[in-house]
């Protein structure tokens, strides 16, 4: 297998990363979703995922950080460091993601649009304690899962229904809710009042739920 670059730079790539997430949401106190759409449209990811030696091992978590922001036009007055040794599971978070995207060499926008960094930070329990060989295992079959399934059906995995469940929460006839999974119907021709009853019962946007063409 191919990986993204020389694993020389791995470790320091995954403390980096690690040390990225901890430090936004714990000392910077912004969202994990929001900061890493930042580190994902502000470029750095892009230069992470090349292998720029620079961004792998040129700066710290706690500078990538401000680097993400800066580029970002979003100017923070910086602030004294508390180092702990503490491990939280946002740190995992990124000492894993960083491992995977290297071990796959896919884009961490791709990663992430199959499986979201809020999930894969919920796999602290029980991933954390195994190997990371399991942890990798254990995103390849997700991935593989959601390739090519429907918005829907992905977003109600996520959601951790299954398909009786959001019948019953939504009110939309379970046979429709496996049609449109199937894609055995169109939902982009769904009735309106279907695509609000089950983007209410999945707390998404109804757009959410539509196919692109």
């Amino acid at each position: 297998m191919i990986h993204a670059y020389d694993r020389l730079y791995l470790e320091s790539a995954r403390r980096v990363l690690a040390r990225m997430l901890d430090f936004a949401v714990y000392e910077l106190h912004l969202d994990l979703k929001d900061f890493f759409d930042l580190f994902i449209s502000s470029g750095v990811a892009s230069d992470f995922e090349c292998g720029d030696v620079r961004t792998l091992v040129g700066y710290s978590g706690v500078e990538l950080a401000y680097v993400v922001l800066e580029r970002c036009g979003m100017e923070r007055e910086r602030i004294h460091v508390k180092y702990t040794l503490d491990r939280s599971e946002e740190y995992w978070t990124g000492w894993a993601l960083a491992y995977y995207q290297w071990e796959t060499s896919l884009s961490f926008s791709r990663i992430t649009e199959k499986v979201s960094i809020e999930e894969i930070r919920d796999m602290y329990d029980p991933y954390h304690e195994m190997d990371i060989r399991q942890f990798v295992d254990h995103m390849n079959e997700l991935m593989r899962l959601r390739t090519n399934i429907s918005n829907l059906k992905r977003i109600r995995m996520d959601a951790g229904l299954s398909q009786s469940q959001l019948a019953r929460e939504s009110g939309v006839p379970l046979r429709t809710i496996q049609q449109y999974e199937q894609r055995q119907k169109n939902i982009n021709k769904a009735q309106a009042e279907y695509l609000l009853m089950l983007a209410s019962s999945l707390s998404c946007n109804p757009e959410d739920l539509l196919e692109k063409i």
